[in-house]
């Protein structure tokens, strides 16, 4: 049996975050509300010594003809050597046979465009119609792809960025200028952001919140995806207990390394909330009014992984 080994180059070439990877992940998401999708816990390592960690996703979708593991590191100090801080592979083994059958050393590149890519579906479904602002809260890869998809699925006016370091966000923000065509600028503050914006995106490896829950206002909505560790929080957890709507892309994977981990911890959000996967099939209304406050926190699945690696599997000649 041959087995197909891809490269970086050759995926980058035929995979890119577009309305077709958007579809392809809502529908993974989607998925999840049927109730028949395996999907382990996340397999997760942190190694302090080394500044890093390192995660195992996977899962079946019935009806696939494959699933996909993911490898995801990510070494934090890596950028000081010259090396991009995340890598990883896909192993897409046979649903029939469990015999491996692509290697898609992708260097991390299909999980930042799956990524993006649920944000996008976040957003579509509760984000308000009319963004005048969005404010992107960080200025790394995922920074400028959560913007990208976010201009996908809504029509964005202005983009603010916010990084510890202003000078980042002064290049993050000419980076989406020019990629985008929007009008983009760095800003002093996360809080001018948060509070002049009605979309919201956190992208940081905060171990600290980064918003306050004083900040958000009628009509905000607030995608958190930085918080896929036990040791990560980006958002006040008073955030959650003010939001109209609340939804986590899975609440297991959630209540264990994302937001709703925080908020548990402070007493708040002990019923589970809804998923995503309610809101896309009409089982929870999600935003009804164009002045709730809306959050999604969304943690990275493996049946995200299994449904982009399959996909590039049929892009790729």
């Amino acid at each position: 049996m041959s087995r197909r080994i891809l490269e970086e180059a050759q995926i980058r070439e035929f995979i890119d975050l577009d309305l077709g990877t958007i579809e392809v992940i809502e529908s993974a998401i989607q998925a999840l509300s049927k109730g028949n999708v395996i999907m382990p816990p996340v397999l997760s390592m942190e190694l302090r010594e080394a500044n890093a960690e390192v995660d195992i996703k996977t899962a079946y979708i019935p009806g696939f003809d494959g699933f996909a593991i993911k490898v995801s590191p990510g070494f934090f100090d890596n950028p000081s050597l010259g090396l991009s801080s995340l890598n990883g592979l896909m192993i897409v083994l046979s649903a029939k046979t469990g015999l491996v059958e692509a290697v898609l050393l992708d260097n991390g590149y299909l999980t930042d465009i799956r990524t993006a890519a649920a944000g996008a579906v976040a957003a579509k479904y509760l984000a308000p119609k009319q963004i005048n602002s969005m404010c992107i809260i960080g200025t790394g890869v995922q920074a400028r792809l959560q913007a990208k998809a976010a201009c996908l699925v809504r029509q964005v006016d202005e983009i603010k960025v916010w990084g510890r370091d202003f000078n980042k966000a002064q290049q993050c923000a000419q980076d989406l200028e020019q990629a985008l065509g929007v009008s983009a600028r760095a800003i002093a503050s996360a809080q001018e952001g948060v509070e002049t914006s009605q979309l919201v995106v956190t992208t940081t490896p905060a171990t600290a919140p980064v918003v306050q829950s004083d900040w958000l206002h009628p009509g905000v909505h607030i995608t958190a995806m930085g918080s896929d560790q036990e040791t990560k929080n980006e958002l006040e957890p008073s955030c959650l207990e003010k939001a109209d709507v609340y939804a986590c892309d899975r609440v297991s994977q959630a209540a264990l390394l994302g937001e709703l981990r925080t908020a548990r911890e402070h007493n708040i959000l002990l019923t589970d909330p809804p998923e995503l996967s309610d809101v896309i099939v009409g089982a929870h209304p999600g935003r009804v009014s164009d002045a709730d406050i809306t959050i999604a926190d969304l943690t990275g699945m493996g049946v995200q992984d299994t449904a982009i690696a399959s996909y590039a599997l049929t892009r790729i000649p």
